[in-house]
């Protein structure tokens, strides 16, 4: 499944303007942040671990203007904890926008 990051290079470029430097570095701390919270989400044995992970991956996007990735949250929120397809998927997108 191909996931749009275009949303997210478009809110960095605006950030960032013409400074390629910037951009990547926004970028990069983006992809990890999104990276350490599925891994989070991953790793959650509780459910206000769950909930907490998928709200900060919520907040990211959402900061960001992200919203495939806001609504990946929300089905992380709305459904069960420890659900397999949504760590799935919120893997493959962060994979595909570290690779992009």
């Amino acid at each position: 499944m191909a996931y749009d990051v275009g949303a997210l290079d478009a809110t960095l470029s605006a950030a960032a303007g013409n400074d390629a430097a910037l951009f990547a570095e926004l970028r990069s701390a983006f992809v990890e942040s999104l990276t350490r919270q599925v891994d989070l989400l991953g790793r959650a044995r509780c459910d206000a671990n769950w909930q907490m992970a998928a709200l900060r991956i919520k907040g990211l996007a959402a900061s960001f203007q992200v919203l495939p990735l806001v609504a990946l949250a929300e089905e992380a929120l709305e459904g069960a904890p420890g659900d397999p397809v949504v760590l799935r998927r919120l893997n493959a997108y962060a994979v595909q926008i570290t690779a992009d």
